[in-house]
């Protein structure tokens, strides 16, 4: 496209400074027109970035961001004539961040698309110590979903395994929220009696049963306006769930011993490393209750699946944990990291880092403070297992007893739910055909 533009550039120009929120104008060919003051003032740009590529700003890139393997929302734009919404790495003062991009066409009287209004806002982290860090495509897929739900009042599911990170993905939601200012209120649900579990999330009033000296708030009240985030929802007893589906279908509850019903308010954010479908099967958790906690489910990616964020969560913990005694972390070090599978996930890696700070007395962090090898020993007697010992077989013993044709096709779930390779590498692990773990699929509806 020429110089000469079909549209008003200067309308366009001081129509940026009404938008609430950092925003430029491009052109077709990836150029900045023109910026407002909020953007200038966010990223500290100046009337240098005027006829400069948008993606060399942003990004340091040398072509447009779908030629460097990520998703380009001018590009999208273009082709579907619709506005487009993204999170991005952008280069900011602080370094690489996230950015929620928007993407919006402006078209001349012919309804030919001319310019792009795009505005940015940056994805604000917690305060604290504790908060999520990434920039791997996994990550911000996930951190994308987060932002997306955490405006609206809509319950979300956390799936992952442990240690991926899910009680701060739930306060991301919680802090990114409109209630963000109320109360942020965990629920650990795993080894609670039905008594017990009932009592701390309703409450009890004086005199309900023996030992009640005076009234109890529950978790439920003490969330009012904000947060309820139950921890490990799977290990709910079964006798407790109906009593939680009348909860968030009615949005009221009772407190043990009383008799009159009170008013719930809070945004309901849920978490397992459990396969529910699975326990649904065995009949360990209600169907309707999984649908009512799932309308919005996110999967929080391992730390396998996001090896490129090691170093960045690496070098944030050691910051954390090593502010008396400052260790940084040598290349080998970090090449090690990288290559470890961590089942652990986040949880492990702090560990081998807590354990590495103690045992290294100079500065930097070689690869053998952070090995924990601890042999093939019983952590239980301090003794070598002796070989073929059948105490020391791996067992797989589910929580009820059921049929083994169902005990089948709940293992089989499990394995298909966490295994990384290939359907026949899989079905020569399991000891069978490529065709029967088809078969047995298909009747799982997988």
């Amino acid at each position: 496209m020429s110089d000469a533009f079909p549209l008003n550039l200067p309308s366009l120009t001081s129509m940026l400074e009404a938008i609430p929120a950092p925003a430029v104008l491009l052109d077709r060919e990836y150029r900045i027109r023109a910026a407002n003051n909020l953007y200038r003032q966010t990223f500290q740009q100046d009337a240098s970035l005027i006829n400069q590529n948008c993606f060399r700003v942003s990004h340091g890139y040398s072509v447009p961001c779908d030629q460097a393997g990520e998703t380009c929302p001018l590009r999208q734009s273009l082709q579907t004539g619709q506005r487009q919404r993204i999170l991005h790495i952008h280069n900011t003062p602080k370094g690489k961040e996230h950015v929620d991009v928007e993407m919006t066409p402006v078209r001349d009287e012919k309804g030919e698309i001319q310019f792009f209004v795009e505005t940015m806002t940056p994805v604000y982290k917690a305060q604290g110590q504790k908060h999520m860090i990434g920039f791997s495509p996994a990550y911000t897929h996930m951190l994308d979903l987060l932002n997306r739900a955490a405006s609206s009042d809509i319950s979300v599911l956390l799936l992952g395994e442990s240690g991926t990170g899910k009680e701060l993905a739930a306060r991301h939601l919680h802090d990114h929220s409109p209630r963000a200012g109320k109360p942020f209120v965990t629920v650990e649900c795993s080894g609670l009696t039905d008594s017990l579990f009932e009592s701390e999330l309703f409450g009890y009033e004086k005199g309900a049963f023996t030992g009640a000296n005076q009234r109890k708030q529950g978790l439920v009240e003490a969330a009012s306006g904000g947060t309820l985030f139950l921890d490990e929802i799977g290990d709910i007893p079964l006798s407790m769930q109906v009593k939680l589906l009348r909860l968030i279908e009615s949005a009221t509850y009772r407190p043990v011993g009383s008799v009159t019903s009170k008013q719930a308010d809070f945004r309901l954010i849920c978490a397992t490393h459990k396969s529910l479908p699975a326990l649904i099967r065995v009949g360990g958790f209600r169907e309707d209750l999984y649908y009512r906690i799932s309308p919005f489910p996110v999967v929080l990616p391992s730390l396998r699946d996001r090896r490129e964020d090691i170093p960045h969560i690496a070098r944030h913990i050691l910051e954390v944990i090593s502010q008396k005694r400052p260790r940084s972390l040598s290349n080998d070090a970090m090449n090690w990291l990288q290559k470890q599978s961590f089942p652990g996930n986040i949880r492990e890696l702090r560990n081998r880092l807590e354990r590495a700070v103690l045992l290294c007395d100079l500065q930097s962090i070689e690869p053998e403070h952070l090995e924990m090898d601890l042999g093939e020993y019983d952590l239980t007697s301090g003794e070598e297992p002796k070989e073929n010992d059948a105490d020391n077989r791996p067992r797989f013993l589910p929580r009820v007893i059921m049929p083994l044709e169902e005990l089948e096709k709940t293992y089989l779930a499990q394995v298909v739910d966490t295994y990384r390779g290939d359907k026949l590498s899989l079905a020569r692990e399991l000891g069978i055909s490529e065709r029967t773990l088809y078969r047995k699929l298909k009747e799982l509806d997988r």
